[in-house]
């Protein structure tokens, strides 16, 4: 079938598509399906928006259950029996179990919005305006959001300038990225140990305003699979408890158990004051996003942050269901960290086969990448991939690592395909 009606009326801004130029028409599980009928493995997952896979069955007869006894698709934020269902599931599954006293706002359809609320709280219960976020970091393309995106291109695309922000060094543990992005302002080496922020603090003199908030990936997705150090995420969140920092974790991409625990805090002992989460919050791919939100932080006057799809039920029912399904005992942690240690060993191997191209491979749990030292090669093993029916997207500032985030319950079949073909690739090009 033609694609042309896409380039004729659909805005230049689309980007996906121009890498995979197929018209997908049939999902399941870990696989994407053309018009013609031939199959691509996904090792996408929507962005980590499908950790569950396509269709999910589970997921899929609750949904078409619930639309077929004609109950409520939209309902603002009135009170629903799915709104209901879901918090409790929350509630019982994900907060107490971990000691976490949430609050939960329902800021709107998608990731941004979730960080959007996130900020404007920050501010409103502080009282300031800076906001701290990080070199190499991406929380979404809206004017606040996109403030504390550290990707020059996203930044370059807001038309007016993005104030009340500091920018700072990330503190990852993988050797290439911290050669991108752990320099201070002179070009020279951050010191990131344990103080650091306060060390920041007081280099901007008496005069220095202590920040409303510091908003932080645990790992970097968009800006390359960086993964921070535990230690300094200890280090920066006892900075914010003593300077009354609000601690924003943006788990949007990375939350729903793509790092093996439910939250990719988890590991640090982290207690932020607020999560952002979206995604794969909502099981079936629909959309929802979560502001998790302290009580005591919670100062909102109704009505203060508004917005037409803040009850989106279907996603409430799945959502739900997911989490009953895959989150009421440890299973589902267990065989994504498994099957993480098997990814990261293949591409070890990988790294090791190809040693001149300088290939770095870095990940966590089921959210891994190759960093290519020379440039443009991610892109071209990701073309190569896809002619091979393998979905693998590129990441970072410059495009440079390649980005592996196959759903969570793929099989062991499946994932065995795909890293072979993967491997094709990556031989093949480099």
């Amino acid at each position: 079938m033609s694609i042309t009606i896409f380039a004729d009326r659909e805005s230049a801004v689309r980007s996906y598509c121009r890498a995979w130029p197929v018209v997908f028409d049939r999902a399941a599980g870990s696989w994407l399906y053309d018009e013609t009928g031939r199959g691509y493995l996904d090792f996408f997952a929507g962005a980590s928006a499908l950790n569950y896979g396509h269709n999910n069955p589970v997921l899929k007869h609750a949904l078409i259950d619930y639309i077929a006894a004609d109950r409520v698709s939209h309902s603002l934020d009135m009170f629903t029996a799915a709104k209901r269902d879901f918090l409790t599931a929350l509630d019982e599954i994900i907060l107490r179990p971990r000691g976490l006293d949430y609050r939960v706002q329902f800021p709107g359809p998608g990731g941004a919005n979730a960080v959007e609320a996130a900020l404007k709280l920050a501010r409103k219960v502080t009282g300031r305006t800076d906001i701290v976020a990080f070199a190499g970091a991406f929380h979404g393309a809206t004017l606040g959001a996109l403030a504390v995106t550290g990707n020059p291109l996203q930044r370059a695309g807001s038309g007016v300038p993005l104030t009340d922000v500091v920018l700072l060094p990330f503190a990852s543990r993988d050797q290439r990225s911290r050669d991108q992005y752990s320099r201070d302002q002179d070009g020279g080496p951050a010191d990131l140990g344990p103080g650091w922020l306060e060390r920041q603090l007081a280099a901007a003199g008496p005069d220095g305003e202590i920040p409303a908030g510091v908003i932080v990936e645990v790992v970097q997705g968009e800006g390359g699979i960086n993964v921070a150090r535990m230690d300094w995420l200890r280090g920066l969140a006892a900075d914010c408890q003593r300077h009354g920092i609000v601690l924003i974790v943006d788990d949007v991409q990375m939350g729903c158990g793509r790092t093996g625990p439910f939250f990719s805090f988890e590991p640090a002992g982290l207690r932020p004051d607020i999560v952002c989460l979206s995604k794969s919050i909502g099981g079936y791919g629909l959309p929802l996003a979560l502001t998790l939100i302290r009580p005591e932080l919670d100062i909102w006057k109704p009505g203060e942050h508004s917005g037409t799809f803040r009850g989106i039920n279907p996603a409430f029912v799945t959502g739900g269901v997911a989490l009953r399904t895959y989150w009421s005992d440890q299973a589902m942690e267990r065989r994504t960290l498994a099957t993480g240690e098997r990814i990261a060993g293949v591409l070890a191997g990988l790294s090791a086969c190809v040693p001149r191209t300088g290939i770095e491979p870095r990940g966590r749990g089921m959210a891994h990448g190759l960093a290519f030292e020379q440039s443009g090669l991610a892109g071209k093993v990701a073309s190569k991939a896809f002619e091979s029916g393998l979905l693998v997207e590129t990441c970072g500032v410059a495009g440079e690592v390649l980005k592996l985030m196959p759903p969570l319950t793929i099989t062991d079949s499946d994932l065995d395909h795909g890293l072979a073909l993967l491997a094709e690739a990556v031989r093949s090009v480099c």
